[in-house]
């Protein structure tokens, strides 16, 4: 399936980045003005460095043990994402996030036709993805990868694989999300006090480069358009920075 937007055919892609999630954060925001101002939607991947939680915008209440936190020697940072959604760990994850305006529909009709690069990606790569359901206590679970809504993807196993949030911004639409690969099962039950029970079961010879490139390959394909790699220069680094 293809989804035609009405502006740009060629997006910008940002190579692979690592950084602390606060510049992860601020680098999202910021192009989400950007794509607001008429640029061109942008697609990247990243990881985060140190270790982080993300927080949902308005998820205020969360243990205070988080606050103090290790992860071999590297302190575990609280991180507020401009998104909602209840608290990510992220560590031995890959985020995605796509910036994009014109696609139209209700939020869980755009999150569906975003994640169609997403599920045709890992489905070239031998993995089947299929929307989870909401349960009843979502709204008390304050670990994202502990429910699966209807905007999330889950294995064939029930373990969730990719969990996603979404902001918008009139036609202007920023959606990121975490992809579990390599979790830290003791780190996962020190943060939510239980391992998870579910841990992703992918092929063994996949790696982040293989993972990014198919994921790369599906964008292109269902959204119909070219991606032109772009570092960030200097100059946006410093507006990025100063936001």
């Amino acid at each position: 399936m293809k989804i035609v937007t009405c502006h740009s055919s060629v997006w910008r892609l940002i190579p692979l980045l690592e950084a602390s999630g606060n510049v992860q954060m601020a680098i999202d925001c910021w192009l989400l003005e950007q794509q607001k101002l008429g640029h061109s939607p942008t697609l990247r991947f990243y990881t985060w460095s140190p270790p982080a939680i993300s927080l949902g915008y308005h998820q205020h209440k969360y243990p205070e043990h988080w606050q103090h936190l290790f992860w071999r020697e590297k302190k575990v940072e609280l991180v507020r994402r401009p998104t909602g959604g209840r608290a990510v760990l992220h560590q031995g994850d890959l985020t995605y996030a796509l910036v994009v305006s014109g696609l139209t529909g209700s939020r869980v009709q755009i999150y569906q036709k975003i994640c169609e690069f997403l599920i045709q990606g890992w489905r070239s790569l031998g993995v089947d993805l299929h929307y989870g359901t909401t349960g009843s206590g979502y709204i008390h679970n304050p670990n994202c990868f502990g429910t699966a809504t209807s905007a999330d993807l889950i294995l064939p196993n029930g373990s969730k694989l990719i969990g996603s949030a979404q902001l918008r911004r009139g036609e202007t639409i920023l959606q990121h999300g975490s992809i579990c690969l390599q979790p830290d099962t003791d780190l996962f039950a020190q943060v939510f006090g239980t391992a998870s029970h579910l841990t992703p079961q992918l092929p063994q010879h996949l790696d982040i480069e293989k993972i990014i490139d198919a994921l790369i390959a599906a964008a292109s394909h269902c959204f119909g358009i070219q991606l032109e790699v772009k570092s960030l220069s200097d100059d946006e680094w410093e507006a990025i920075l100063a936001s």
